[in-house]
């Protein structure tokens, strides 16, 4: 089967308010406990702002360092789940559920090259 991850695409900013962040947490455990008794569930994970990121350039011989995001923007990427899936109708159909659960746009894409 084919993998796929499902980007979470957040705003940059503070977090929502816990009344809110509540009932979208809520969801998303529903749609990852489907996912999981589904069998398409692979992996999952949130991650920080974009401020808590290093990147790593090769410049020449050398590699500089820097702190924050490759391009700033007012989205980041904030989590992504991995789903294996038959095909990415079907990949798609897990995404529209994270998208209604999350309030946020979701970028389902394929990975490469198949894992066995």
């Amino acid at each position: 089967m084919q993998q796929y991850v499902l980007n979470v695409w957040e705003p940059v900013g503070p977090p929502p308010p816990p009344e809110l962040l509540e009932k979208v947490m809520a969801d998303v455990e529903a749609v990852d406990r489907d996912m999981r008794e589904a069998g398409v569930w692979v992996f999952a994970g949130g991650l920080h702002q974009p401020e808590a990121s290093t990147v790593l350039r090769p410049v020449g011989d050398d590699v500089l360092t820097t702190d924050g995001p490759f391009a700033e923007g007012k989205e980041h990427l904030g989590g992504f789940s991995i789903i294996q899936a038959p095909d990415l109708d079907a990949a798609l159909v897990w995404g529209r559920r994270l998208a209604t659960a999350t309030g946020l746009p979701i970028e389902v894409r394929p990975f490469r090259y198949a894992q066995e």
